[in-house]
């Protein structure tokens, strides 16, 4: 460790102890280092750390013989007056060339050893932005020169900075011996630093005998290689050994003159540990942040030319130039992906969809890549540190950054496009916003859209559409549910002549009274619940086809069909469905409250004796069920004991209705899952995974009737969750069908239990039974489900 000299004079420490305590309250001050070695004059050594009998050893072991010829240059950065170099000159190590920033001490060092060591160089120069060629010297020596450049009040930008000057004046095969007290901010950017093409070691330097406690120095060699190979840290020392303090700072190499207070120091051993773990995960493909200096060294190989397949992730900016530091991934396109617009892109994504499947995994962003017609794409992930700043902040911030990792051409000037994700919204109005226990924040807005869809012009040509959306800020990049809004004239034509007999069927003197009222609101819009804004929901109710044969025979005679559908949303498919198929009960579970008040309050959901609403876990309601009915059926078999077999009635099909007068729990007929996953980085934005797991799916299937319908909404952009999915309901199904709808994440699936199953070519008679039980109040609407049902196949 560093100390003073013994060398030093009585007259220097009675005169100096408090002038030289108030001159290195800052270590990178050069105006405080000249009047240090000014206060201790010529022949006042200052030796940092450690002496030359504790460092000859491990020191003469690393450098080239003094036989050597050429003499090896080596390089003093720091110099300050220790004599080291003059030790080592005399060792027979002539071509020394030392570096300070202060002109009192090289101005003392020269006069000092222009007559004995005419050889040695001494020079003013910072060491942070040396004056010398590439690859001019065989060893850079430092002590304590890192160290005090590394103020943890100041931050690493001078450390940094420095260390890039060593690796750049370091011949191919030389060292970099850094002797250092290790502290944990020192040694996270010394070892950060020489990753990729150097191969490290750590020393301990022997401590001298005596009574009195001193601090322990250490020796980081890192030696220059050729490759970009990664290397585990050597440590060549026993760490049970060590008579550390784990306080150990800077300041102390000033004792006895002042005394500083502690620093905590992470331990050596645990720095090392960390560093390595770090790089077995490199070195086993981890996703691991690259910086821009490591993919410049080669570590993910040679930049300026395109790898197909090659992706990796890193940090941008943070220092220097830069404003901002951003978290990016760098994409080169697979061959297949071609003919390529761009040769280099970036890809903004913003931060409410930056944990979306589609942009944080590999696979989702391989479909970002493939899509943006780039051979490369660096696909920068914005976040809260983004906030409040414009875009065009942020891509004047980006573009030398990403200049630097275009290949080829692009890297010579030409200017790379930036793209990024949007919505296509052209009019966004923000209608209400709630935060919910369980949902977290939640927003109910107004939007037109930049495109409308033609079918739905069709229906309403002379009208700008707007649509009321809800949307969870969890999972911003998807709408949840969203609504058809049109004027209050348009809703009344389309209600049945009833309908408006009813409405219109009031007091004259109560009409009277709300006619300005009413003459108000004729053009407010509310929201219409005859259409179905989100294709996939069309999807599901096309599912019904394949039960459209039992349908018929349950309203041939006046029952109803038990409809249970998990997850609320804004109620819309719950409404459609109540409207446009009558003889439904439908039950509608919904797990959080809120949902519930926003559905009524802002998207019209209302409740009747066919349309019910149970605020409850929907995994635990179909379990309820489940277990209701097998306690039932025991009870059955109980009362029927003695009878014959045929008297029984099964707890499934027809016998519904009858088992409901009866007091007797039904099997539901359809089962809907339309719930989201709070998860989205799982890679399955819908249902939640206990919602296809196989003992949910097994209860599923022992819940339903014998000519029961299960629907699960599966949104995933991974093939292979998908597929996952589909395999495990197969096994539990007795037929599996599904429904892809183009140009729609949504991956529709409907499971039967039944035995018999409908046929290919029976698809249009059933089309026939299901437009006849469809009831609209516009009949194209009908069209879209019939046509989703052509597009159903089967899996099993």
């Amino acid at each position: 460790m560093g100390k003073k000299s013994n060398k030093k004079g009585s007259e220097s420490t009675s005169a100096s102890s408090e002038e030289l305590l108030n001159t290195l309250g800052d270590f990178t001050s050069k105006e405080n280092w000249d009047k240090f070695f000014t206060i201790r004059g010529n022949d006042d050594s200052f030796e940092w750390y450690a002496e030359w009998s504790q460092l000859r050893g491990p020191l003469l072991s690393l450098l080239p013989p003094p036989s050597s010829s050429p003499h090896p240059q080596i390089l003093v950065p720091g110099c300050g007056n220790s004599r080291l170099s003059e030790i080592l000159y005399d060792a027979g190590f002539p071509a020394i060339t030392n570096i300070d920033f202060s002109k009192v001490v090289i101005s003392d060092m020269l006069r000092r050893n222009l007559r004995d060591r005419p050889v040695m160089k001494w020079r003013v120069m910072d060491m942070t932005a040396m004056q010398f060629m590439d690859e001019t010297f065989e060893a850079v020596l430092d002590k304590g020169g890192l160290d005090a450049l590394m103020e943890p009040e100041l931050g690493p930008k001078l450390g940094d900075q420095y260390l890039s000057e060593v690796k750049r004046i370091l011949k191919s095969g030389g060292k970099f011996i850094c002797l250092t007290l290790a502290e944990s901010h020192v040694l996270a950017l010394l070892f950060a630093k020489f990753r990729f093409g150097w191969n490290m070691s750590v020393h301990a330097i022997p401590q001298k005998s005596s009574s009195k406690p001193s601090l322990q120095t250490f020796m980081v060699v890192a030696g220059k290689e050729n490759s970009s190979i990664l290397h585990q840290i050597a440590s060549l020392f026993n760490h049970s050994s060590l008579g550390c303090n784990g306080n150990q700072g800077m300041q102390d190499v000033l004792q006895p003159f002042k005394h500083a207070g502690s620093r905590e120091a992470i331990g050596i051993h645990e720095a090392l540990e960390k560093e390595n773990q770090i790089r077995r995960e490199y070195l086993n493909g981890s996703d691991i942040l690259y910086s821009l200096e490591d993919l410049q060294l080669g570590a993910k190989g040679d930049l300026t030319k395109l790898s197909q397949g090659r992706r990796f992730e890193l940090t941008l900016g943070g220092q220097g130039g830069s404003r901002f530091s951003y978290k990016a991934a760098l994409l080169d396109a697979q061959e297949d992906f071609g003919p390529f617009i761009y040769n280099c892109g970036v890809f903004l994504v913003p931060k409410t969809r930056a944990r979306e499947w589609l942009f944080s995994s590999e696979e989702g962003q391989w479909m970002v890549v493939e899509s943006s017609k780039a051979a490369r794409l660096i696909m920068v992930l914005l976040d809260t540190s983004h906030d409040n700043i414009s875009m065009d902040d942020i891509q004047k911030d980006l573009s030398p950054l990403v200049k630097i990792l275009a290949p080829g051409e692009d890297n010579n000037g030409t200017q790379i496009p930036f793209m990024m994700a949007s919505d296509g919204i052209k009019q966004r109005n923000i209608v209400h916003e709630v935060t919910s226990s369980l949902t977290g924040p939640i927003t109910v807005e107004d939007v037109a859209y930049e495109n409308s869809d033609p079918d739905v012009s069709r229906l309403w040509p002379s009208e700008e559409l707007k649509f009321r959306r809800l949307v969870f800020q969890r999972t911003q990049g998807l709408v949840q549910s969203e609504a058809l809004l049109i004027k209050d004239e348009l809703f009344h034509k389309t209600v049945s002549e009833t309908d408006r007999n009813k409405a219109s069927s009031s007091s004259k003197s109560k009409r009277k009274g709300n006619k300005k009222r009413n003459d108000d609101s004729i053009n407010q819009l509310k929201v219409y619940h005859g259409y179905l804004a989100s294709s996939y929901h069309m999807g599901i109710i096309s599912g019904f086809i394949l039960i459209s044969s039992y349908l018929e025979s349950i309203v041939s005679t006046a029952k109803t069909v038990r409809a249970v559908v998990i997850g609320l949303g804004a109620g819309l498919l719950p409404m459609f469905l109540h409207g446009c198929m009558p003889f439904l009960d439908i039950e509608v579970v919904e797990l959080d409250p809120m949902m519930l008040k926003l559905a009524r309050d802002h998207f019209a959901f209302m409740q009747d004796k066919h349309l019910k609403v149970h605020v409850a876990d929907g995994i635990q309601f179909v379990r309820d069920i489940n277990n209701s009915l097998a306690a039932d059926e025991a009870s059955v078999v109980d009362r029927n004991d003695d009878a014959s077999s045929d008297t029984k009635c099964p707890l499934s099909g027809s016998c519904n209705a009858s088992n409901a007068e009866n007091g007797v729990s039904t099997k539901i007929d359809v089962l809907i899952i339309d719930v989201d996953s709070s998860d989205s980085s799982s890679g399955m934005t819908c249902p939640a995974a206990d919602f296809v797991d196989e003992s949910f799916l097994l209860t599923v299937r022992d819940t339903l009737s014998e000519q029961g319908l299960f629907i699960v909404n599966l949104v995933s952009r991974s093939q292979a969750i998908k597929d996952k999915v589909v395999s495990r309901m197969k096994t539990i199904f007795s037929h599996l069908f599904c429904l892809q709808l183009e140009e729609d994440v949504n991956l529709v699936l409907f499971g039967l239990c039944s035995e018999s199953c409908i046929k290919d070519d029976c698809f249009p008679t059933a089309a026939i039974q299901l437009e006849k039980l469809l009831k609209f109040d516009r009949p194209e609407i009908s069209l879209s489900i019939l046509d989703a049902t052509k597009k159903i196949r089967c899996l099993k």
